[in-house]
């Protein structure tokens, strides 16, 4: 089964945000920093429940991680139904937290 892979406005704003920064830096190294995260979220539209969870409250909170490099990123995301996911947030593993 796939799930569809949603964004809230937050989360698009978040991508773009650490896009750019990466552009900024190195033009080569934002390509592949944009194609990790293309191919997080295809595994994330076929195994949702193997990402860890966010709280221990929610099952359906959870934290997609995203290698890059020697770091990388975290989206966090909710299983909404057996059809959908949405990311709520994303950011650079060394953020302190999302935004």
């Amino acid at each position: 089964m796939n799930y569809t892979v949603r964004f809230t406005p937050e989360a698009q704003e978040d991508l773009f945000r650490l896009y750019d920064f990466q552009l900024e830096h190195d033009l080569v190294a934002a390509e592949k920093a944009l194609d990790a995260i293309t191919q997080g979220m295809l595994f994330l539209q076929k195994f949702p429940f193997s990402c860890r969870k966010a709280t221990a409250e929610s099952p359906f909170l959870r934290e997609l991680l995203i290698s890059f490099g020697a770091t990388g990123y975290v989206a966090l995301f909710e299983i909404e139904s057996e059809k959908s996911v949405t990311i709520l947030a994303a950011r650079h593993q060394r953020e302190e937290d999302y935004y």
